[in-house]
């Protein structure tokens, strides 16, 4: 009779491959958010915005969104930040719910996830 040990942690190697994917999307979002950055200072360099914005009410609204868009960035990126820490001490993958490992799928969508989706449902 044989007894099938669970997994309790990712291998090393499918680590380095979270950790790549992780440097990859973290890579982008850094970029995108200096592109929100540029664009936000553009806007505020911009005399011809503000005198518009004063009209129609434009650029505030413009401002506001890339603000918000700019903040979402950065918490992805803490969130990323956050996910090769966790490769780093090798409790990457761990749900912090169950203590199981979060499938392959879930982390290649969503590599920051901390929750298998047996733990988001019951939340």
């Amino acid at each position: 009779m044989s007894q099938v040990m669970e997994k309790t942690r990712y291998t090393d190697e499918e680590l380095e491959e979270f950790r790549m994917l992780i440097e990859e999307k973290l890579e982008k979002a850094k970029d995108q958010l200096h592109f929100y950055q540029q664009q936000l200072e553009d806007l505020a360099d911009n005399p011809d915005s503000k005198i518009r914005g004063l009209d129609d009410g434009t650029g505030t609204a413009e401002n506001e969104q890339l603000y918000q868009l700019a903040a979402r960035q950065q918490k992805l990126i803490q969130h990323l930040e956050n996910a090769l820490i966790r490769v780093h001490n090798k409790t990457y993958g761990i749900c912090r719910a169950t203590g199981k490992l979060i499938s392959k799928e879930r982390l290649k969508a969503v590599p920051h996830a901390t929750l298998s989706m047996e733990a988001k449902k019951v939340q």
